[in-house]
């Protein structure tokens, strides 16, 4: 055994704040509301009184007092003072998620149900994760990370909680979706897989800067868009086609579209070898 890398893994064990072995608590505490939210991923549905369904958020409000507890160093705010206010914010988040749960099933024709959207959608379980985690960025250091990196590995959307999104979102499929932390994304938008609303540049000195695109209300933006930049703006009710690559606004109305060029083959060479430049 080598006694020197021992002692290297013990020192940086001291280093770290206990709140990173919470990590399984974190998740425990996502999954514990969302089936008290939406008695759908429970697994069998339960009929609690108001007392009942109270006793079951006061648990609640004490499990994210003690996740929270080790950060008290680290957080300005008291955390019984974080939790209430959480709390009292629940029922708007509530209202929001039902909102978005309508705009998933409004807007896509495989949808049967709401209730379909709220079981079944990688998408909106995504969507539920940021809400929660927006209301604790940027005043609680790493939980809300831990959160919505929860919802990256079950669903592949990244969406940073640091992003500001207003109602009735709509993410289709979702797989490869990433949200960067400074963009703002407005009401009644609509976002296929693989879309990343990202920064132009990774630099370090941009920490504290717009780094994200800012997407108004109404639009439309098709799989595998690149929308970059924080003075990038898409203007409202406009539509972004699918591999579109933007570094600059558009006006509100705007369609912006890559064109494919599509080449028929003459029927007397339908033997001969196809080549292509990848």
């Amino acid at each position: 055994m080598n006694h020197k890398f021992s002692q290297q893994l013990i020192t940086a064990r001291h280093a770290l704040p206990s709140f990173f072995s919470a990590m399984d608590k974190v998740h425990q505490f996502a999954d514990d509301l969302i089936d008290l939210l939406f008695p759908h991923f429970s697994g069998e549905i339960e009929y609690f009184t108001a007392e009942e369904i109270g006793g079951k958020l006061s648990l609640l409000k004490r499990d994210l007092k003690k996740i929270l507890k080790p950060q008290q160093h680290s957080i300005k705010q008291d955390i019984d003072s974080i939790a209430e206010d959480f709390f009292r914010s629940l029922p708007r988040i509530y209202e929001k998620l039902l909102k978005d749960a309508r705009a998933i099933h409004e807007g896509d024709p495989a949808s049967e149900s709401v209730d379909e959207v709220i079981s079944a959608y990688p998408g909106f379980y995504a969507i539920y994760i940021y809400r929660i985690a927006h209301e604790f960025y940027p005043a609680v250091p790493i939980f809300p990370r831990l959160l919505t990196e929860y919802a990256h590995f079950r669903t592949g959307i990244d969406i940073h909680p640091g992003a500001q999104i207003g109602d009735s979102f709509f993410i289709d499929h979702g797989t490869g979706i990433v949200i960067g932390e400074t963009t703002i994304i407005g009401d009644n938008v609509k976002l296929y897989q693989g879309v990343t609303l990202g920064a132009l540049s990774v630099s370090k000195e941009m920490s504290n800067t717009k780094r994200h695109p800012t997407i108004e209300d109404n639009v439309v933006i098709y799989t595998s868009a690149a929308i970059l930049g924080g003075k990038t703006v898409i203007g409202h009710d406009s539509v972004i086609g699918g591999n579109v690559w933007l570094t600059e606004s558009v006006s509100p109305y705007s369609m912006v579209y890559h064109k494919s060029e599509v080449k028929v083959r003459p029927k007397n060479i339908e033997n001969e070898a196809l080549n292509f430049t990848i």
